[in-house]
């Protein structure tokens, strides 16, 4: 007899539809799982023989082929265990085929039948309402990650036994309550605690507003990752579909088996792959830029991390997603993290400090080429800091809160979400807007055009930087609740490009001199 029971397999963030055939015939006793299936799938029919075993199913008089469709799609994970288990039960007619019909199986069976948790289950749930599935079967173990998905029905099982019975009408399934994300404790971490470092604190509320990338220049102990590490604190709570996103992507990656609340801060090391950064490896995994998609990237030391890997970010940062080819398809994820890089001016990091003397020579320029014009051109906001005063770090005078300059950054927020609501853009957040949503609602008066005229010719900005100048601009006057973008506001969206255009002014002036 042949039966047939549904699955998927996740490629990527898509779940993909996966049927599995079972036929079930007197014979030769075996057990074999065809359709490109991996180690791990075809080490569920041991999984799946002593779960049959548990509930007194003895299958070793029977020949068991098990065909998992469409075949030219790698089928990896252990996903399929519960609707190989059913679908041979249906097929030894021990169930009927009706009761299987339009259900999507997902779940992991261990020896003695029980259901294990299973990673990317919010994934998987949002594939299947895309999908238009109404009815789905998962571990009791993910029940909170279940409840994050609306309009589909979820039923929860916490072994091979009571879901028998359930399709066998004596017995119904627990139904996951919804679940909202918890909105964690407020970071211990506040901006209060920064001595000085006026301009570089209003870059950073800048670009928290609008979502624009940040970086940061300047001597060690200036106060770099003191204020990257605050950047959570000045960001307004993840909205519900940010978090599902995110508690999708950590969901795959095996981090979290429970709903992401807060927005993520990703923090990697220098020595970080290129593959570690944006995704990979031979099961495909996320990348740090998209364990960060709707938190934040922070990039320490970013002259420091391997060229090929930062030169890797660069699609990622002007697209919003990362395509990572292999030979049997592609793998999509989102890449919306607001990052911030920091690095030092040179190796020894005192170049420019006016307090003592760089070591470093001919080193300098080396250093910086490390970072690419094309890479810190998609960067929108740079600011340099300079080395602390001492009178600031002996002031009893408390900076600004972090809740006070949060309660700003949600105000400007809030003028861009309206502008979506109000069909004039389609993105949430000044950053992304396109080049169209620009000329609709970063209009310039004379003065402000003249302003940021003079800027590109004087400075040879590149047609990029316009567009993030504008972009910028318009985050600046939101901050202030103006309507328009007037000089002072491109004024000061230009100042957050003077540090990367001194830079490269500095790298070309050896190359000028040389003979």
């Amino acid at each position: 007899m042949l039966a047939i029971a549904e699955s998927a397999v996740l490629v990527g963030l898509a779940a993909h539809p996966v049927r599995v055939e079972v036929s079930a015939t007197r014979g030769i006793p075996s057990f074999e799982i065809v359709g490109l299936a991996e180690a791990t799938v075809r080490e569920s029919r041991v999984r799946v023989k002593s779960a049959l075993a548990g509930l007194g199913i003895d299958i070793n008089e029977h020949r068991i082929t098990i065909n998992l469709a469409p075949a030219d799609l790698k089928k990896r994970g252990s996903a399929f265990d519960i609707a190989i288990a059913l679908g041979t039960l249906v097929a030894l007619g021990r169930l009927p085929q009706e009761a299987i019909d339009g259900v999507l199986l997902l779940g992991e069976l261990s020896l003695n039948g029980r259901l294990q948790a299973l990673r990317g289950v919010v994934a998987h749930l949002l594939g299947a309402k895309s999908q238009a599935t109404k009815r789905v079967v998962v571990p009791l173990a993910n029940a909170t990650e279940a409840g994050l998905v609306d309009g589909i029905d979820v039923e929860l099982a916490g072994s091979l036994e009571e879901l028998v019975e359930s399709l066998q009408g004596t017995k119904v399934l627990e139904r996951p309550s919804r679940a909202e994300p918890e909105h964690a404790a407020p970071f211990v971490d506040d901006l209060a605690d920064v001595r000085g470092q006026d301009c570089a604190r209003r870059a950073l509320e800048v670009a928290a507003a609008g979502s624009h990338d940040l970086l940061m220049w300047g001597p060690p102990g200036a106060g770099k990752t003191m204020l990257a590490r605050r950047l959570p604190g000045i960001l307004p709570a993840m909205t519900r579909e940010e978090a599902l996103e995110v508690t999708a992507i950590h969901g795959i990656a095996g981090l979290t088996k429970t709903i992401v609340g807060r927005r993520p801060f990703r923090a990697p090391h220098h020595t970080a792959s290129d593959a570690a950064l944006v995704g990979g490896g031979e099961l495909v995994r996320p990348g740090e830029i998209s364990l960060a998609h709707n938190g934040v990237l922070f990039l320490d030391e970013l002259a420091e991390f391997r060229r090929s890997a930062l030169e890797a970010l660069r699609q990622p940062l002007e697209d919003g997603f990362v395509s990572l080819a292999r030979a049997r398809g592609y793998s999509d994820y989102p890449a919306r993290p607001l990052v911030i890089a920091a690095t030092n001016p040179c190796p020894c990091g005192r170049y420019g400090d006016g307090t003592a003397a760089c070591t470093c020579g001919p080193r300098v320029m080396l250093y910086r080429s490390r970072l690419s014009g094309p890479l810190l051109d998609r960067i929108d906001v740079h600011t340099s800091l300079p080395k602390v005063d001492v009178l600031d770090l002996q002031s009893e005078r408390a900076g600004e809160s972090s809740a006070a300059v949060r309660e700003r950054v949600i105000r400007a927020r809030e003028i861009q979400r309206a502008r979506r609501a109000r069909g004039e853009v389609r993105v949430s957040t000044n950053a992304r807007l396109t080049q169209k949503e620009i000329a609709r609602v970063c209009a310039l008066d004379a003065h402000g055009l003249s302003t940021l005229a003079n800027a590109v010719r004087k400075h040879d900005l590149s047609a990029r930087a316009y567009s993030k100048v504008l972009r910028v601009a318009r985050t600046i006057a939101d901050l202030a609740g103006a309507t328009s973008i007037d000089a002072a506001h491109v004024a000061e969206a230009l100042s957050y490009r003077m540090p990367f255009v001194a830079v490269q002014a500095e790298a070309q002036q050896p190359q000028a001199a040389a003979p």
